[in-house]
């Protein structure tokens, strides 16, 4: 039988995260046990961009964020429409392993 006692996760968002912080640029590494998101804002006319937010993930919990932003996206253009994607000739950093994406 399965076991249907499913508790609730109480998630707290401090005020000092509330507000969130502004990337145009996410760069994405990874390693046999990691996945290394590094965001970062890319300033017009400006040739470095500044790493503003990281957030390391496990394969696993990277595969589910993939599949949650999918369903979102998703759910936003049904609602909203296409989101139109520009190939806006941001360099792309040097990685090993990874890619970037704006």
């Amino acid at each position: 039988m399965e076991n249907n006692n499913q508790q609730q996760l109480s998630i707290d968002l401090p005020a000092e995260v509330a507000d969130g912080i502004y990337s145009n640029l996410a760069i994405i590494s990874h390693s046999n046990s990691e996945f290394i998101l590094d965001f970062a804002r890319v300033m017009p006319g400006t040739p470095k961009a500044k790493v503003v937010s990281r957030v390391i993930l496990t394969p696993e919990h990277a595969k589910k964020l993939l599949a949650a932003l999918q369903d979102n996206i998703q759910k936003y253009e049904q609602n909203i429409g296409p989101i139109k994607v520009s190939n806006n000739n941001i360099p792309m950093p040097p990685m090993g392993s990874g890619s970037a994406q704006a």
